[in-house]
């Protein structure tokens, strides 16, 4: 079982924020399914100003969000994010001095006693870095039970940018969950997430901050992988070992008079893998002139971990 709370709140009393809603809903959405339309979360929405969000009602939602034992859990919080003396604060529609919304010290203590298998925590809001922050902790570590991952829009002293209705931040998020963070088998996990906004965002800009404590990175969405698993798992019988080379010659290439189709099949598969990173040339730039001058090709570092995958029967 997979359960997720999505929070956006645009409808506070002062400075209200116009984006927040459109990315929570978004987020919420993609989350539902998979790339191929397989029921992924169990999406509970909680937006403003649709409803009232109150310090209490948030506290409530996220305390359910942690109860039990599922397979994996995930919190998204878009809106105001502030940073005290005491720590950082989720801000809800009822702020008011010194009770200004969810301590993020309680969010991350719920997710450390949480016996969920898999917790990840999403924060778009300024000063999202102070969940875990070992300088308002007052210790040199960050303190994450086993298996939670937590994924911020910047550090803490640091503000989240909005750009055209969005968050600069969730569009990234967005982007990577549609498909831009997936790995060869179509899984998008924390850390491939992580990287593909790391990418994006300058040195100078609000940087994303990414904790964890796992053994394993646990998917949180799928999609139809760019090759194939079929495909991929023929990678052994090109290569019988991870140092062989596949010979190439002018029947590989389908705009020959010589071209034996098995062999032109063969060479769209080797071409497909080169386009990943699986495989490369020897000797010539191109897969093409690689088979016109009959010379061959052979398994990158990355196509060596997908030959152990499928030679192990992990893939």
């Amino acid at each position: 079982m997979k359960r997720a709370l999505v929070v956006g709140i645009n409808d506070y009393p002062i400075n209200p924020l116009t984006g927040c809603v459109n990315d929570a809903n978004t987020i919420g959405t993609i989350l539902e399914s998979n790339g191929d339309g397989s029921p992924n979360f169990s999406v509970k929405m909680m937006t403003s100003p649709s409803s009232n969000i109150t310090r209490a009602s948030l506290r409530e939602a996220i305390e359910q969000l942690f109860a039990g034992d599922p397979e994996m859990v995930l919190f998204y919080f878009s809106g105001h994010g502030l940073l005290k003396n005491t720590g950082g604060y989720l801000v809800t529609t009822d702020v008011k001095k010194y009770d200004e919304g969810v301590s993020m010290d309680d969010v991350l203590n719920l997710a450390n006693q949480s016996l969920a298998k898999n917790k990840v925590i999403i924060l778009d809001c300024c000063h999202s870095g102070a969940l875990g922050s070992p300088t308002l902790s007052g210790t040199t570590l960050a303190q994450l039970s086993e298996g939670l991952s937590i994924l911020t829009a910047s550090r803490d002293f640091e503000s989240a940018i909005e750009f055209n209705g969005s968050g600069i931040f969730t569009s990234l998020v967005e982007d990577a969950l549609k498909g831009g963070a997936a790995d060869l088998r179509g899984n998008i996990n924390p850390g491939s997430l992580y990287a593909y906004v790391d990418e994006a965002l300058g040195a100078w800009e609000q940087r994303p901050v990414f904790k964890t404590n796992v053994k394993s990175l646990t998917p949180i969405r799928y999609i139809t992988p760019k090759i194939p698993l079929e495909t991929i798992r023929k990678i052994t019988a090109y290569f019988p070992s991870p140092e062989a080379e596949h010979q190439l010659n002018p029947t590989y290439e389908d705009t020959e008079p010589t071209a034996i189709p098995e062999n032109v099949a063969i060479f769209k598969n080797l071409q497909k893998f080169q386009s990943v990173g699986l495989v490369v040339p020897v000797d010539e730039e191109y897969m093409y002139f690689a088979a016109i001058n009959s010379k061959s090709c052979r398994l990158t570092a990355l196509g060596f971990q997908y030959w152990r995958l499928v030679s192990e029967k992990k893939l």
